[in-house]
Order: C-alpha cells, then structure tokens, then sequence
C-alpha cells in the first residue's frame, strides 16, 4: 500500500510544529533573565531540563512499551497537546526559576512523544527510500528548533513567543490525528518487558547505528546550546541582541537542509555512508573550531559556523533509518524510542561539560571537546558501513 501523497508533508509540518517547542526556554532567556538574578548557568540548566524530560518520557514510552502499543497518530496527537500546554504553563510563575524549569522538563517528556513517534510513523509507510522520508522529517525538527530565535529577532515579548510555540504545537498534532493514520509496515505490538525491549540492541546493524547515533548526540545539543555563544563570540561583544538571534537561527536552521539532501543521497548511497562523511565533517569543525575563533574574522566565522551547524544534524536521521530498518518490525518504535533515551542522556554531561568549562577555559577553545563524540561514533558505524540495510541493492 502506497502512502496518500500527503502523508509526509503533514508529517514534516506536524514535526516542525512540535519541535519548536524545543528551545522556546533558551529563546526567551534574554528576556526573562532579569527575574532570576542569582541564577549562574541559566542556558545550560534549560536546555538539560528539556533533555532531562525527554530522557524520562522516552525511558517510560520503552518500559511501557507505548510507541508500539498505541498508534502513533494518536500518541503524537495527545503528546503535541500536553507539550503545548506545559510550554504554556510556564508563564503562570516565571519570576519562579525552579517553576520555569520544571515546566521545561514536562515540556520535554511530552516531546518524547513527537520526536521519536513522529519517525515510527514515517516508518510506518515508507519502508523504501527510508533516509530520504526521515530527513525531510527532522530537518523539519531542526528548523522548528531553530524558530524560537527567529522569533526573538522580532523582538517579541516571551509571552507572544511561548504561546505562539504552544498554538504550533497542537495544530500540527491535530494535523496528524486527523489525517495520518499509522501506514502498513510496522505492527501493534502485546504489552512487553523491559528485558524484552532492551533486547533490540541484540540486532547487529541496530546496535551499530546506535552507538553512532550516541557520538552524534555527544556534540549535536551541546552545540546547538551554545551557538548564540559562538555567534557572540564571532561577532565582538557588542554585537546586537537581534543580530545574534538571527545568527542562530541561520546557524541552526541551515542543518534542516543538510538533512533533506543527505536524505536524497542516502537513497543512492546508502544511509551509513551519509551519516559517515557528516560525522567526520563535523568532528573535524569541532576540532578545527579554535583556530577559526583566533583568527577572529567575523564573516569567516560565521561561514565556518554554519558549515557546522549543517553537518551537525545531518547524518542524525540517517541513523534513525539504519535503526529502523534493523529492528525487528513489532519494535521500531521501542528500538527509535531507546535509542533517542540514550542519545539524548549523553546531551546533560556534554551540556554540563561546557557550562562548566565556560568560566575556565578562553572561549575561542571552548567548544573543541565536542570532538570527542564524532570521533567514536565515526568507529561505531564500522560494521553497519559494510552491511547498511539502507543501501540499494
């Protein structure tokens, strides 16, 4: 059964929707940061606290085994309404930092729910040509990541922006119920335990793209995090506070098409291949980064920037394809599910890493030891380099 030619559109779009509720904490930082004047490390501690969520909701959708139970048009639709008001709820105390952050945290649970969910249900219809559907799927993630900071060039007020995150949010879940049933090509799945659903990582090739995908994840967050960092550093710190914004907002939103190309490619290539070279290109940007920073050249930095930022996030939804195509099919949604927990467990320590350093290191080395996650997932992708599910045969 082939999918209704508007299947994936919908799915991109909804996938946007939802992930702008992403960074919509980090977005209204500048304006909010007045109310917490004792709060040290206010950028590190909202982006865990959405990572934090995310790792308990993926941790509870693969215990309960949810992702394959309940189908995902539904699952997505309810998760997309519960992150949007959660997003929203963090306007009724925001003079209150530990209120302000635990919304970020359910935020970030409910996320669970549309990050993962939304790849099973694009695997659900689209088992050929995978990498492909998967990369229009989160470039449109990346970008709805990136679109609370173009939002702050508009000079919005926090309660126009986090609302306007929230209303994107439930339009596209209600995009989904409406018109995205769940496709043929995965099954609902009995209730499983726990043993049963780690039992995923038994299967070679998805083990492989795994451990990939957790080098990536090392770097990807950490630097998204810090990219209004870089930017100010770029461009002196007088640099406006709208140039900045605009700045991140390019700098990540570039990666949503790194990720439609990669995909385009991956249907000739092969998704292994893709994930290799971008995650090589962006270890290299890593370690290379202290240089370009010396140098001190905005426009050079900047371009240096967004290489980066597209070869960051591109290789991700290739891993996602590797691992959906390995897993078995009553467990795609478990094994995606797991494998983003983990991924996204990785994202605290590098994130706390950096917030850390930032006092103690000079800045133009500061993001280097992002290198350390690209270089090991480059030697986990090895095997499934040699026996990618993904490759045209």
């Amino acid at each position: 059964m082939n999918a209704p030619r508007h299947t994936l559109p919908t799915i991109v779009a909804a996938q946007f929707a939802g992930g702008s509720l992403w960074f919509v904490g980090n977005a209204v930082l500048g304006d909010l940061a007045h109310l917490w004047p004792t709060v040290e490390g206010a950028v590190g501690w909202l982006t865990s606290a959405v990572q934090l969520g995310f790792i308990v909701g993926t941790l509870a959708f693969a215990v309960f085994g949810l992702a394959d139970r309940i189908p995902s048009h539904r699952l997505f639709f309810a998760s997309a309404a519960a992150g949007a008001a959660f997003n929203a709820a963090s306007l009724i105390a925001p003079a209150s930092f530990p209120a302000f952050v635990a919304t970020r945290v359910l935020t970030g649970i409910c996320l669970a729910g549309i990050y993962p969910v939304g790849m099973k249900l694009a695997a659900s219809w689209f088992r050929e040509g995978l990498g492909a559907a998967i990369g229009f799927l989160v470039g449109a993630l990346v970008l709805g990541t990136a679109f609370p900071h173009l939002l702050g060039t508009l000079q919005l007020d926090a309660t126009t922006l986090i609302l306007s995150a929230s209303g994107l949010a439930v339009t596209g879940g209600l995009a989904i119920l409406l018109t995205v049933p769940e496709g043929p090509a995965v099954r609902i799945a009995p209730r499983t335990r726990v043993a049963e659903a780690f039992s995923v990582f038994s299967e070679p090739d998805f083990r492989s793209a795994a451990l990939g995908y957790f080098g990536h994840m090392w770097e990807l967050y950490a630097f998204w995090a810090f990219v209004p960092f870089a930017v100010r550093l770029g461009l002196g710190p007088d640099a406006a506070a709208a140039d900045v914004a605009l700045g991140s907002f390019c700098i990540i939103a570039i990666g949503s098409i790194a990720c439609a190309v990669g995909g385009q490619i991956s249907v000739h290539r092969g998704s292994a291949a893709v994930a290799g070279v971008q995650l090589v290109g962006s270890g290299a940007c890593a370690l290379l980064s202290p240089l370009v920073f010396i140098l001190n050249i905005p426009a050079l930095t900047l371009g240096f920037l967004a290489v980066w930022g597209a070869v960051v996030v591109g290789d991700s939804p290739q891993f996602s394809a590797i691992a959906a195509r390995s897993a078995p099919p009553d467990r795609v949604g478990t094994g995606l599910t797991l494998m983003n927990m983990i991924g996204f467990a990785l994202t605290i320590p590098s994130i706390a890493l950096l917030s850390a350093l930032e006092s103690h290191v000079p800045g133009p080395w500061l993001l280097m030891t992002l290198a350390i996650g690209p270089i090991l997932g480059v030697l986990s992708l090895r095997r499934v380099l040699a026996s990618d599910p993904t490759r045209p045969q």
